[in-house]
């Protein structure tokens, strides 16, 4: 196609794009013109100049523009357009719409009643909970709701009044409603959700959105058939494990109790001599037909066995022998998964390990309705086997104290200690060196030896000792608190001590040679070693020595009681007490060193008074110890909630006595009074004691401050 008949064409179709052109062609289908007959020689020749001229009018169109128009008349015919005027056309009557009512809120209380006979339980201003008043229908109500508000997406989120949050929030609720029911075995159950406003009987904004949710708990599944897989593999075992599993045919399904039991009937298995035992998850099978679900839970007892030894991985460090030493079984008992958990707690509490992967091994398989034998493998990860320690104390009566110690916890293996430690401070400065054996010739019985050089510089007197102690001990440590502790031991002392005189001054010294032999028990009923909250502790000491001073020979009784009692009130008080009584009987107070005697006074004792400034005075005012010792404390341990519960406030009051005879006299009582705060931290509470003297000596301070670890008692 040439370029001319190209233009051609384009202004030819621009020709037919007329409305006019395009209507005629309409009416006169039966006679179609060509294309070619459409377009004329001089639209071929220069059809720019003839697309410039428009389309030529016809004899219609000239009498039609000449036509004057009457705006009351209508248009004329057109005889190229067939379609009936309007007004000719006859509609159909359309039936008119119905007014819509406006959208409101529902009313709570005009609502139809979801549950006819339920009871409201409001959990908040923008929640609502209706169950059936009837207990017995619902009887899990108060424990349902309580999981309920823990859970709860309205409850957990902000309240802004939006309705649009509020009702994507109510479905997330209804959810939560409905798998709670099932929990308790109501698979039946209707939960029907409700958005509206507030209750007007118990709301104060009536516009604001709330939601009630109406719960029809229906009828309680109960257990159809109980599947324990292989258990009756445990032979004479089987009534005793199925006795543990306590879920049994008829019961109302929970899938907590579900749960529960799976855990009981595995620590049934570890307590009965199946180390190999497996369980796996229980499934429950709905028949909504027969209101019931059956369980199934795979059991495999897998054999019963008995304790064989332990095998230690690093026998130079740790032998087999002693291993089994510790352990709480004795070769040929029936396995308990308990006693290997112990024996794993124990070894860590050893201080030499970082880590124990205990593993047991068959070594002879169950044979003949007999159990087998299993072997403990321990493999065992050292820790950090030295430790250098401070610590820093002061007090403003006893001054600053200043500690610090180095530790090889294995230079004798197994489990010999050996430490070097100091002191500095204010009134008392010690050397010495401590040999320790734990777990020796038992389980949690300690052999220790130490020795040691002090000066002492107390306001009573003024001491230069030099000791050897040796103790064989069980008791209580922060890993294992135990009910019954107890000690034994022997101390040789050698002492050149002085009091001093009405004007401050040290007398001469006067030797003293010590030999004693020190018993210590406690039962101890508390629930925590450094922070009790309830429960109570009694312990007593007996200590007969010898004592010679310039050729004299005296013999003595130390003796000392004390009984503490703790008691929780309300969710974060607790109330102690303590009482303490001692007496040396068998020797006059002149025959026993000072540093033997009885004295009162201190953050242990009665606080608002010096360290040991309590008793009986010298002319210069300062104290001689005494043969009795009567104390007495009480305190409110009273918790906050400041950085997260952690910091209590601890009121308290003490009172105590010191006699120069072995019965108290209670002639010169001293009490103090004030107010501590306890900071919890992960190893006991750290505790700050401000104190008043409430009666005074002319050479007491009138405010004491105690800083320590744990509490007073």
């Amino acid at each position: 196609m040439t370029a001319r008949t190209s233009t051609a064409l384009a202004a030819a179709l621009a020709l037919l794009a007329n409305p006019l052109v395009q209507a005629a062609h309409a009416q006169e289908t039966q006679d179609t013109p060509r294309l070619e007959d459409l377009i004329p020689d001089a639209a071929v020749e220069n059809p720019e100049d003839w697309a410039s001229q428009g389309v030529p009018p016809s004899d219609q169109a000239d009498a039609n523009a000449q036509a004057p128009l009457d705006a009351d008349a209508p248009l004329a015919a057109m005889p190229m357009v067939t379609i009936p005027w309007p007004e000719d056309i006859e509609l159909p009557q359309l039936a008119p719409l119905e007014a819509e009512d406006p959208i409101e809120f529902v009313q709570f209380d005009d609502a139809i009643p979801r549950v006819p006979t339920g009871s409201e339980e409001r959990v908040s201003e923008e929640l609502v909970l209706v169950f059936p008043t009837e207990q017995s229908l619902f009887p899990q109500r108060d424990e349902f709701l309580d999981r309920f508000k823990a859970l709860s997406t309205i409850e957990q989120l902000d309240d802004d009044d939006n309705l649009a949050r509020l009702a994507a929030q109510a479905r997330a609720d209804e959810a939560l409603l409905q798998q709670l029911l099932d929990v308790y075995g109501y698979f039946d159950a209707q939960v029907i959700r409700t958005v509206g406003q507030v209750d007007a009987t118990t709301a104060v904004d009536l516009d604001r959105p709330a939601v009630r949710f109406d719960i029809v708990p229906g009828q309680r599944f109960t257990v159809g058939a109980i599947d324990l897989g292989n258990l009756q593999a445990a032979g004479d075992q089987y009534d005793a494990l199925r006795s543990a599993y306590e879920i049994n045919v008829g019961d109302p399904i929970s899938l907590d109790k579900i749960e529960e039991e799976q855990f009981d009937l595995d620590t049934a298995l570890g307590e009965s001599g199946f180390p190999f035992a497996t369980i796996d998850a229980p499934s429950l099978l709905v028949d909504h037909d027969r209101e019931e679900g059956d369980i199934t839970m795979p059991v495999e007892p897998n054999g019963r066995y008995r304790f064989g030894t332990v095998i230690s991985s690093d026998p130079e460090f740790l032998s087999s022998r002693h291993l089994t030493t510790i352990a709480r079984w004795d070769e040929g008992d029936i396995y308990t998964r308990s006693d290997e958990m112990d024996l794993r707690r124990a070894m860590l509490a050893t201080g030499l390990l970082g880590s124990v992967e205990l593993t047991p091994v068959v070594v002879q398989d169950p044979a003949n309705g007999e159990p087998g034998i299993v072997d403990i493998e321990a493999e065992l990860s050292k820790a950090p086997l030295r430790t250098l320690a401070g610590s820093i104390g002061f007090g403003t009566e006893e001054g600053i104290r200043l500690a610090g110690s180095w530790e090889h916890r294995n230079l004798f293996p197994p489990e010999g200690m050996l430490r070097v430690r100091g002191i500095l401070g204010t009134q008392e400065q010690l050397a010495g060196v401590t040999f320790r054996k734990n777990n020796f010739k038992g389980r949690d019985r300690i052999l220790t030896v130490d020795a040691f050089a002090s000066t002492i510089d107390y306001d009573a007197y003024d001491a230069r000792t030099a000791s050897l102690i040796g103790t064989y001990e069980r008791v209580s440590t922060l890993l294992f608190q135990k009910a019954f502790s107890w000690s034994v031991g022997l101390e040789l002392v050698a002492t050149q001590e002085s009091e001093r005189n009405a004007a401050g001054e040290t007398l001469d010294r006067e030797n003293y040679f010590i030999a004693a032999l020190p018993l210590y028990a406690q039962l101890d009923n508390s629930d925590d070693l450094l922070d009790p909250t309830k429960g109570w502790r009694l312990s007593g000491r007996l200590s007969p020595e010898i004592s010679e001073n310039e050729g004299i020979k005296s013999f003595y009784i130390r003796s000392q009681a004390d009984a503490t009692y703790y008691k929780s009130v309300g969710e974060n008080t607790v109330l102690a007490g303590r009482v303490r009584f001692a007496s040396i009987p068998g020797a006059p107070l002149e025959a026993i060193a000072p540093s033997r005697r009885l004295y009162a006074g201190g953050g242990g004792s009665v606080r608002g008074y010096g360290y040991r400034e309590i008793g009986p005075l010298n002319s210069s005012g300062n104290p001689l110890g005494g043969r009795s010792l009567v104390e007495l404390s009480a305190e409110a341990r009273i918790g906050t909630g400041f950085m997260d519960g952690a910091v209590s406030v601890v009121p308290f009051v003490d009172a105590g006595s010191v006699g120069l005879d072995p019965t108290p006299d209670f002639q010169s009582i001293k009490f103090g009074a004030g107010v501590g705060v306890r900071y919890a931290t992960g190893f006991g509470p750290l505790r700050l004691d401000v104190a008043f003297p409430l009666n005074p000596g002319p050479n007491d301070n009138w405010v004491a401050v105690y800083v320590a670890l744990g509490q007073a008692f």
